[in-house]
């Protein structure tokens, strides 16, 4: 083979490199929202307590965030492919056990395999990036970023029309053949990438990420359902807390650490990690409640406000190829702090919006957050590139815990101030000017640290 076929060789691999990074993205990401719709269905099917409802609504996200940096240890250990295919294989055989679910028990336990199939795709997705070149890097990065827009805003979609036009089992099916395409582009396309030298699973860092994780989880989850003084929850929290105490103890002892807390030192890394968290605080934690404030507030019907969210989504994934761009003339820093800047306005107008508003003042504000959140793709590719390749998994997977926890805080924490106002539009609009402010000191830190 000559010197030039050898240079075109790993292009002619990008883009279905790209196509299994996207997929697997989207359908771990998809899996997030697509059941909220069918659980009136699924109650009247199966006879289900809303107890039970809210087990099949948030099993996913415990199993998800809690196991996902074991995954991407898993990744640096065994290899990349081989870690992504076992995630793959499991998520895709938890939904088909979630398809054919004729109990309610079946359907959580299913919904819970699930999450753990997704906690060992996605941190080996994001770890397949790493190794590459800056451009490949950002551009895997943006694929990735693009498609779990596109799963966030679909997810409803699709499960309602499934629920109405099918059956809410389809909801679950529909990973099936998606998950055996992805699994079979995976094992044609995507390199191994095994660790250099003998490397062992640091099974007491496992267990105690895995506590800290999912009892923090738990509690956050549930805090508002049972109380947070309540017995369960403080215990939640307690054991969260417990478990993050002796994780730091065991990582600082670890021949071979799961989390080499060194990896914090990288400046880039560290800030990285902190804006997309303070990123998340601020976004996921506003939307949560933004569907009732569209239908209570300004008026908005079901499907309208289902819409709000559609150009949000559309304006992510057209100009997240732009980014890179934009990027090398601004700098990773400066791009994501624009973006962040962008994310804010677009919130600090929809707080004072009322009664009497509609598409018109809305429309700004979404365009400014959609396009705010495309400007936070080199966030990733910044942690990514600001650590060993050997351990491209588990810097992957703290990015994507930070994603998911700085959700579930947000919710709770903006939750706390929608429920302690007079009025939930007063508490709406208390909740997203602080919203705002924690996204504007995540622009300060991408200035600072990202680079």
């Amino acid at each position: 083979m000559t010197q030039t076929a050898l240079r075109q060789a790993p292009a002619t691999r990008a883009w279905p490199l790209l196509l299994v990074v996207a997929l697997a993205g989207f359908v771990t990401t998809l899996d997030n929202t697509v059941v909220t719709v069918a659980l009136p269905t699924i109650r009247a099917d199966l006879g289900a307590s809303l107890a039970a409802l809210e087990w099949v609504a948030t099993g996913y996200i415990m199993t998800f965030a809690g196991l996902m940096l074991a995954g991407g240890r898993l990744a640096d250990v065994y290899g990349r492919r081989k870690v992504l295919v076992a995630g793959l294989v499991t998520f895709t055989g938890a939904s088909l056990g979630a398809g054919l679910a004729t109990t309610i028990q079946l359907l959580i336990a299913a919904r819970l395999v699930q999450g753990v199939g997704a906690a060992l795709i996605l941190p080996a997705t994001l770890a397949v990036l790493a190794g590459k070149d800056d451009r490949q890097r950002s551009a895997g990065v943006a694929v990735w970023m693009a498609s779990g827009a596109g799963a966030l805003a679909l997810g409803p979609v699709v499960g309602g029309y499934l629920s109405q036009h099918a059956h809410w089992s389809w909801v679950f099916l529909i990973n099936v053949p998606l998950g055996a395409a992805v699994i079979a582009l995976a094992l044609a396309v995507v390199p191994e990438g095994r660790r250099q030298g003998a490397a062992r699973v640091d099974l007491p860092g496992v267990a105690a990420s895995a506590v800290v994780l999912s009892a923090g989880t738990f509690a956050l989850i549930h805090g508002s359902e049972y109380g947070w003084t309540s017995p369960l929850i403080v215990a939640a929290a307690m054991a969260s807390a417990a478990g993050a105490v002796a994780f730091v103890v065991v990582e600082r002892r670890a021949a071979e650490p799961m989390v080499d807390l060194a990896l914090f030192a990288a400046r880039s890394f560290t800030g990285g990690v902190v804006a997309q968290v303070l990123w998340g605080l601020g976004v996921n934690g506003v939307f949560f409640y933004t569907a009732i404030f569209l239908q209570g507030v300004l008026g908005f019907s079901p499907t309208a406000s289902g819409a709000a969210f559609v150009p949000l989504a559309v304006l992510v994934v057209a100009v997240t190829p732009l980014v890179p761009m934009v990027e090398r003339r601004l700098g990773a820093g400066r791009t994501v702090a624009a973006g962040l800047v962008l994310v804010a306005a677009g919130m600090a107008v929809v707080a004072f919006l009322g009664p009497g508003d509609g598409w018109g003042e809305l429309l700004p504000a979404v365009c400014a957050i959609g396009i705010g959140s495309a400007l936070t793709m080199p966030l990733g590719s910044a942690v990514l590139g600001a650590v060993p390749e050997s351990r491209a998994g588990v810097a992957g997977g703290v990015f994507t815990v930070g994603r998911e926890i700085s959700g579930l805080f947000g919710i709770a924490a903006i939750g706390v101030i929608v429920q302690s106002a007079q009025t939930f539009a007063s508490g709406y609009a208390a909740g997203l000017l602080v919203a705002a402010a924690l996204v504007l000191v995540g622009a300060v830190v991408s200035l600072l640290a990202v680079r």
